[in-house]
């Protein structure tokens, strides 16, 4: 099934004209990269905070006002090249390195919405406290790993 899927998005008028001019693959891969330094660098330095290392004068609550704002410009970024990538070359979600991306996005993904539905919401009674909370920390190691491992695994994509 993945291999017709594959080959019907290859054929595609899209995906053959993406590949069949001289600089668009090239300038969305480096748009793309841009778009994950501006997601992955603020969401690190958040993440930084939730684990206390850094600044810890910083309140939580505007260290994520800035760094996140930011985060939401590299992701649309990152989503929308992203997917113009993999319909120029569909042939890269068949890829070893595809699920591992894909699933460590995922996390990523339920690890934002956990935080921000849970601990988050109350930010304002521990923002300001240079103890953070557990849950808080355990948030900020595992986007850190999640987002660690998308940026690996997207480089072997770009190599399979």
């Amino acid at each position: 099934m993945l291999t017709g899927l594959l080959t019907w998005l290859a054929a595609t008028d899209l995906s053959v004209a993406m590949r069949g001019t001289r600089l668009l693959y090239p300038v969305l891969e480096c748009v793309h990269l841009i778009g994950i330094a501006v997601l992955v660098g603020p969401a690190l330095a958040f993440d930084m905070r939730l684990l206390g290392v850094g600044h810890r004068l910083l309140s939580v609550d505007v260290a994520a006002k800035y760094l996140l704002s930011l985060s939401r410009i590299g992701f649309i970024l990152a989503v929308t090249t992203g997917f113009a990538l993999l319909v120029a070359n569909p042939w890269a979600a068949a890829s070893s390195a595809a699920p591992f991306k894909f699933g460590l996005l995922a996390i990523a993904g339920v690890n934002i919405a956990i935080f921000h539905a849970g601990i988050y919401r109350r930010v304002g009674s521990w923002s300001h406290s240079p103890r953070t909370p557990v849950s808080a920390k355990v948030a900020g190691a595992i986007s850190t790993v999640s987002w660690a491992g998308v940026i690996v695994s997207g480089r072997m994509l770009a190599y399979a």
